[in-house]
């Protein structure tokens, strides 16, 4: 297979996975979004973790840059699922304590 056809292989891919994962996410009720976004936080972990693997292996500099990017990006991602889920949790939380004060 050349390197040509290897691209195009891989951004089909890409986009079908884009559009699966738009069609599925639209289709979500409001109710299951907190399991949803703490399902996607587990597998943002793993894709961080395997952004760190590839960074171990890397051999050149750019493989090196790349795997770089790669680890920062995806530590940025999985922290904002957290982030974002713990807001919707204190949306539901019914003890009427508002985040970020004293006790």
């Amino acid at each position: 297979m050349t390197d040509i056809t290897a691209f195009w292989i891989a951004l089909y891919i890409a986009m079908l996975a884009a559009f699966t994962g738009y069609v599925v996410i639209s289709r979500v009720p409001v109710i299951l979004h907190t399991p949803l976004m703490s399902g996607s936080n587990f597998i943002h972990g793993i894709v961080l973790v395997g952004a760190m693997v590839a960074l171990g292996l890397a051999t050149t500099t750019t493989q090196q840059v790349i795997g770089f990017v790669a680890v920062v990006l995806g530590a940025a991602n999985v922290t904002g699922g957290y982030v974002v889920t713990e807001r919707i949790l204190q949306m539901f939380d019914r003890s009427g304590k508002k985040p970020g004060k004293g006790a």
